[in-house]
């Protein structure tokens, strides 16, 4: 992804999980298939609450 967008992109993610690092942004930079964990460790979410929401918000920004 290109740096551009994915400075976009993390500006929107931050949005929806402020409790998400820095650190954590930048190791999903490439990988954002470890989303769900990553709201899932800050968040206390079930997995699969935690999962739904990171698939939806990947779809809605185009973010594979």
């Amino acid at each position: 992804m290109e740096a551009g967008m994915w400075e976009q992109l993390k500006g929107r993610v931050r949005q929806q999980w402020g409790k998400l690092t820095d650190q954590d942004l930048e190791q999903l930079h490439g990988h954002g298939e470890e989303l769900a964990g990553k709201i899932q460790q800050r968040y206390g979410l079930a997995k699969e609450e935690a999962e739904r929401q990171a698939k939806e918000f990947r779809s809605r920004n185009n973010w594979n």
